[in-house]
């Protein structure tokens, strides 16, 4: 047991973005279980950083895996404080190394295919609510317990619906699925209000990371700043909030 020190929990913690929101999570002092669908990088991952860090396997699109995740925490720690859903993919595996230019292009509605729709909402979508509900009989044995869900700008359907240059980036893999995933915020978020249990999307700006092809304008130490913040929300803090930056409302 770690008494009263708090608990993180980061899906997606191996690299990018999850791998700085434990590293400041650490920093600040609290428990930060690195959770990777691969261990050994996650291990890897977690010698380089400060504090109190225990990597953890965790396949967000494996039953078994969410399950085993959960029980280990359980046994170790007894409970959860915090839960970031970090983990998420653009697009379909061997895909990776494309530029921008040619992702987009290939991935609009008309000629994206629906198989890799169904592979990306598998871990942005469809991962996140079971990962979720299989943690909130651990979070709802904390005093303070707090849902993070990295989204993305490109989930807006308001800043989708007027002129921009990020609107022809959007398409049914993963800007949809973050979407989605916003719907899934507020849906969380109206459950489990009256238990206290914060939910809220924040969203980390064009971050350059694996994600993108490292294609993006901002740091990783940009990106990790608001679901930090967030995920440290104070009893008066919101609940079913998008927000992006340094707290700045972010149209759902």
């Amino acid at each position: 047991m770690t008494g009263t020190k708090r608990i993180a929990l980061v899906t997606g913690a191996n690299q990018g973005i999850g791998l700085q929101i434990a590293t400041d999570l650490a920093a600040s002092g609290l428990t930060a279980l690195l959770a990777s669908r691969n261990l050994d990088r996650g291990k890897a991952a977690a010698q380089n950083v400060a504090g109190d860090v225990h990597p953890i396997q965790l396949d967000v699109t494996d039953e078994a895996s969410i399950h085993a995740a959960v029980a280990q925490v359980e046994q170790k720690f007894g409970r959860l404080d915090i839960l970031i859903n970090n983990a998420a993919i653009s697009r379909a595996n061997g895909k990776e190394a494309e530029s921008m230019q040619d992702y987009i292009q290939r991935s609009r509605a008309t000629l994206i295919s629906v198989g890799e729709v169904r592979t990306i909402w598998e871990t942005n979508v469809f991962g996140v609510l079971a990962v979720t509900q299989a943690f909130v009989p651990l979070l709802r044995k904390s005093d303070a317990a707090r849902i993070v869900n990295v989204s993305s700008g490109l989930g807006s359907l308001t800043m989708l619906s007027t002129p921009n240059p990020y609107r022809a980036t959007f398409n049914p893999g993963y800007g949809a699925s973050k979407t989605a995933l916003n719907a899934i915020t507020v849906a969380f978020a109206i459950d489990l209000e009256a238990e206290g249990i914060k939910v809220n999307a924040v969203t980390p700006g064009f971050t350059a990371t694996a994600l993108n092809n490292y294609q993006g304008t901002e740091t990783v130490q940009q990106g990790a700043a608001e679901a930090v913040r967030v995920a440290l929300l104070g009893s008066d803090g919101p609940t079913g909030t998008f927000t992006a930056s340094i707290n700045q409302t972010q149209p759902w």
